[in-house]
């Protein structure tokens, strides 16, 4: 294998940019931050657990560059307008948001409460509207423009059993983000969606016992029958394959890449 190819994003540069990423505290969103540094990026790690936001940011620093923790609930308007001012006064306008921050709650819909749906829905739509509503109207003040990437799933694309809410809002991203590219052109903004498979973070290990309940099988059944019965190799997809695609969209150069999902999932489904 051409070694030159496997480390060809290494050539993709940040430098100069400002990125912020939701839910960054641990899991991909972390793994995002720190490849996003890497890339010479600034960081602002945004997350609801301040201290947790703080101690990421602290260790991203000693990459060589500036990072800021937000508190941020990503479903309050007021605190995503004054977390992102308060990146404004720090750091200047953002010119790259990743809209990761994520739940998961699992249920067959006939069992499913009605305000787990609206916090699940709340969580990933709303934040992802609230949090890209701020991101445009940064980067059309700044006359820089950007990138918007916002977390989707291989359920942006397909459904599975017991997440309705969560098929609901991923698919709902996809949209979303059509608009936001539709709109944003004129302003040089793109934005694009990525879709993991089954990424082994806390969020899905807590889903495997859930599930092993819910359908009454084992939870090595889950992992092998369930989450990766449909991959080309049984493998879980890492937080580092969804950080290089999060890259590669955040430096692509033009708007030739935007409306766009990108689906990174061991051929789980494959477009």
């Amino acid at each position: 294998m051409n070694n030159t190819a496997v480390h060809a994003s290494t050539t993709l540069s940040l430098k100069g940019k400002t990125a912020l990423v939701t839910g960054s505290a641990s899991g991909i969103g972390k793994r995002i931050a720190e490849v996003f540094a890497d890339a010479g990026a600034n960081i602002v790690i945004a997350d609801l657990k301040l201290q947790e936001a703080q101690a990421t940011a602290a260790a991203i620093a000693l990459r060589g560059v500036k990072t800021l923790a937000v508190a941020m609930d990503v479903t309050d308007e007021a605190a995503v307008d004054a977390g992102f001012a308060q990146v404004q006064n720090a750091l200047g306008a953002v010119d790259i948001l990743v809209s990761n921050a994520g739940i998961q709650i699992v249920a067959p819909i006939e069992d499913f409460q009605f305000a787990d749906w609206k916090k699940l829905i709340a969580v990933h739509l709303d934040g992802g509207f609230l949090t890209s509503r701020a991101a445009v109207r940064q980067m059309i003040a700044s006359g820089r423009g950007g990138s918007i990437l916002f977390m989707g799933s291989v359920h942006s694309k397909e459904a599975s059993k017991l997440k309705s809410p969560y098929v609901a809002a991923k698919h709902g991203l996809e949209g979303l983000a059509k608009v936001i590219a539709k709109e944003g052109a004129t302003h040089n903004i793109r934005s694009n969606v990525i879709c993991p498979g089954f990424v082994r973070t806390p969020l899905v290990e807590k889903q495997i016992p859930e599930q092993a309940q819910e359908l009454g099988i084992s939870e090595d059944a889950v992992v092998k029958t369930v989450m990766l019965k449909d991959t080309v190799d049984g493998e879980f997809t890492t937080v580092d394959d969804v950080a290089q695609v999060a890259l590669t969209f955040a430096a692509f150069p033009s708007n030739a890449l935007t409306g766009q999902s990108l689906v990174v999932s061991h051929g789980w489904f494959m477009q």
